[in-house]
């Protein structure tokens, strides 16, 4: 308490003595506070718990800085946001707080019923989608769609049975690209992208890291491949394909 009563002080001193931060708004913030929840998510991912502790600090400081502006305002106060949220998070978990206390056996079942619960919610969503930012990434709005459906019950049985949605929209995609109109090959890919995501998350894997550990490899064989044509006096303007893939196989070969 006393160390967030000083991030709190410390606020107050910069909105009232420093030009930089008084001239600030939440929308001239709102891009340097989506830079930091992904560098917290790296240093997550690199397993770095000093990185990490920094990363939730500066982070939490936006959340402040958010707060401080609005309580100018006479809108709310930080008070006020950690107040909903500690009413939220009772209401949604009564099996913790409230006359269910006790009655969940495990997490699957709190999961699968999630939805459900938030549904019931005073003053939440209208519908399940609609909490979903329409400025989210494609790949975790889609994963976001796919598990608030699954807190539903609208899911597949069982992982192997996501396998026919995805060949069903490969033939598709295929299909789409022999016709070569741009619109249905969009509409088409966007539809396997989203199958084969289903398919990710029903096997437990997560797809954002999968994607992410898939781009660092081909970095780093494709740094190979342009490394070792210069190394060789050669120019990629001037090799074949054949040539490059020997080189990017020489790559596979050192576990790069």
């Amino acid at each position: 308490m006393a160390a967030f009563g000083r991030l709190l002080d410390i606020m107050d001193a910069l909105r009232e003595q420093c030009p930089w931060n008084a001239e600030q708004t939440m929308e001239s913030i709102r891009r340097l506070t989506e830079e930091e929840v992904y560098e917290l998510s790296d240093a997550i991912l690199k397993g770095e718990p000093s990185a990490v502790a920094k990363e939730i600090g500066d982070l939490l400081y936006h959340m402040v800085f958010y707060a401080r502006i609005a309580q100018e305002q006479g809108s709310f106060d930080i008070a006020d946001c950690i107040d909903k949220v500690c009413e939220k998070m009772i209401f949604r978990h009564p099996h913790v707080f409230g006359d269910k206390k006790g009655e969940a056996t495990s997490a699957k079942e709190i999961a699968d019923t999630w939805e459900l619960v938030k549904a019931k919610e005073k003053g939440g969503n209208k519908t399940v989608m609609e909490g979903i930012p329409d400025a989210m990434p494609a790949l975790l709005k889609a994963l976001a769609m796919q598990e608030k459906a699954r807190g539903c019950g609208f899911d597949w049985e069982k992982p192997e049975d996501v396998w026919d949605k995805v060949r069903e929209e490969l033939g598709e995609a295929r299909g789409a690209c022999s016709e070569g109109s741009a619109s249905h090959m969009q509409e088409e890919f966007g539809d396997l992208l989203f199958a084969v995501l289903n398919a990710a998350r029903l096997y437990g894997v997560d797809a954002e890291a999968a994607l992410g550990a898939s781009c660092s490899k081909f970095k780093r064989r494709f740094t190979y491949l342009e490394e070792h044509t210069l190394k060789r006096g050669r120019k990629f303007s001037d090799m074949s394909l054949a040539e490059m893939d020997a080189i990017w196989d020489e790559a596979k070969a050192q576990g790069l």
